[in-house]
């Protein structure tokens, strides 16, 4: 099950009591005390594992606790301390305080490790409180107390693309054309109900990772639909493809004008990402219709004509690349790097489409 939110109360270990005892050996005469130190609590830590994807494993663990530490022993010998508790975590997990809504930590790359809360300090042994005033003491200190924080686990997963459309436009199909993942896919809406990742190879030695989420309906940033509730795992995303459907119900300039409104409503740095198009679906509609939707749509983003290329199913370039794409790559960021129509079904364009969002994805990691 993917889980993407959790809440939990998280303790350091106690630290060991320290211990009250006096030497007594034959032949010596005067002992006095040696009791040794307790062992200090184990410390919480969060590590970063490229090997977990989800919360779940969270889900009935709503205390986690590190190891006490051990009393401390006659002879002036400490306690052993508390093992300390390493928490792990997938890449793109924030750790938030609940009670300040403070980002403690964001867990980004595979390795990372971060200290979280300390263990307490174990209690002192009555060797230490001997003085000329008093040679026998009984008193010895107890283990200070670990601390208790209730936090907040939230993933955002992490890709260098991601996708954006309405239900049922060919998000899944594309995801599983082009990468690794393997999503439901099927002919109604919200076939998808949680974020997917897919790694997309470019060559031998070159790729980049796309995320799917479920599809955004009209009014998602209030809660409409599935959207609100899986728009952070794009939050990462520099790069977003918007996929609109040429053979959809709705007209695809209401499709781009929502889309872009309830991304940035969410999130205004988001809606300022750079972008690109898909138009999918090319498959079911007429080849003599292709030309006139899609000139359409370029006039309404203010596209030159000039700037693009008839469509011909035998080949396959993108229909539409800013014209200063090269390797300075000093285009428009508020129109699309590329429209392209596609069709995943029968892999239209969609070679096109890996290696013109590659060489996007490219430029962004410079």
């Amino acid at each position: 099950m993917f889980t993407d939110s959790v809440e939990l109360t998280v303790s350091s270990g106690k630290g060991g009591q320290g211990c009250v005892a006096f030497r007594r050996e034959k032949f010596v005469l005067n002992g006095g005390p040696n009791g040794g130190d307790g062992g200090k609590g184990g410390d919480v830590y969060f590590q970063c594992d490229n090997n977990t994807h989800t919360l779940s494993n969270f889900q009935k663990r709503m205390h986690i606790k590190s190891d006490v530490g051990m009393p401390g022993l006659g002879s002036l010998m400490t306690g052993k301390s508390g093992s300390q508790k390493v928490i792990i975590v997938p890449p793109g997990t924030q750790i938030i305080d609940l009670e300040s809504g403070e980002t403690l930590f964001d867990m980004l790359e595979d390795g990372q490790k971060e200290k979280f809360i300390e263990g307490g300090k174990g209690g002192l042994g009555n060797f230490h409180f001997r003085s000329p005033t008093n040679q026998r003491p009984t008193y010895a200190q107890p283990g200070e107390q670990g601390e208790i924080r209730k936090i907040k686990l939230e993933l955002k997963l992490i890709a260098d693309v991601g996708l954006v459309g309405f239900p049922n436009v060919g998000k899944s199909t594309l995801i599983s054309t082009v990468s690794n993942a393997t999503p439901e896919i099927a002919n109604y809406e919200f076939t998808t109900l949680t974020p997917k990742l897919g790694q997309v190879n470019i060559g031998d030695y070159e790729s980049f990772v796309m995320a799917d989420i479920p599809g955004i309906i009209g009014g998602a940033h209030e809660g409409k639909g599935l959207g609100i509730q899986f728009l952070r795992h794009i939050e990462r995303t520099k790069i977003l493809l918007y996929m609109i459907d040429l053979a959809s119900y709705r007209d695809m300039k209401e499709q781009i004008d929502t889309l872009k409104a309830e991304i940035s409503s969410f999130s205004e740095n988001l809606g300022h990402s750079k972008y690109a198009i898909a138009l999918t679906r090319v498959d079911v509609v007429p080849v003599e219709e292709v030309q006139d939707l899609v000139n359409g749509f370029l006039n309404f983003l203010g596209l030159e004509a000039s700037k693009t290329s008839n469509f011909n199913f035998d080949r396959e370039l993108p229909f539409f690349v800013q014209d200063s794409a090269d390797e300075t790559l000093g285009y428009d960021k508020t129109l699309p790097y590329f429209v392209a129509p596609i069709s995943s079904a029968i892999s239209k364009n969609i070679e096109a489409l890996k290696y013109s969002l590659f060489n996007l994805v490219q430029v962004d990691r410079k």
